[in-house]
């Protein structure tokens, strides 16, 4: 089975490089981009403006070929792919939750902007508490990790050459 999607836009930011962005949105609150519509999808902004936060999926249009071990940001061990938030993974998504600062047009003003200029964006959704914070939660490895993701930016690992790549 093929499957297919078609980017409903663009996210620009001032990140022109891997080695230059936050590895999470809770990394940069400060950091603004935008997130442009294609004029064809723009009618579906209608009523988003009175959310807060979305939800941003993009396609990690940069991420070297899929590895299914990494060495994350936040340890020194290899983990799984999917226990992680790596783009180097089998259909290169990504997901931020970024503050939605306002709309004019079929153009978005955000914060807490992790993306890389230029990436691809494939879908746009409110973020809702009730329905995407759950109360207990486990975080698996990072339980363990003593680093603070809110302090970390990304280095060279994920990039194209392939750096520190785990087995």
């Amino acid at each position: 089975m093929e499957i297919v999607y078609r980017p409903i836009g663009v996210i620009h930011s001032s990140f022109e490089s891997i080695e230059q962005m936050p590895i999470q949105p809770s990394g940069e609150s400060a950091v603004s981009g935008t997130a442009v519509v294609h004029p064809e999808y723009s009618p579906g902004l209608r009523d988003l403006e009175g959310f807060s936060h979305l939800i941003l999926l993009y396609h990690f249009h940069r991420a070297p070929a899929p590895r299914l071990s990494v060495t994350p940001f936040l340890d020194d061990r290899a983990h799984g792919v999917f226990a992680t938030r790596a783009p180097v993974r089998p259909n290169p998504i990504g997901l931020s939750v970024v503050e939605l600062v306002g709309i004019t047009g079929n153009q978005l003003k955000l914060n807490r902007v992790d993306v890389l200029d230029g990436t691809p964006l494939l879908d746009i959704k409110p973020y809702v508490p009730d329905f995407d914070a759950p109360e207990k939660v486990r975080v698996g490895w990072l339980e363990d990790s003593s680093k603070n993701v809110r302090s970390l930016s990304s280095d060279s690992r994920f990039g194209s050459g392939g750096e520190n790549e785990s087995s």
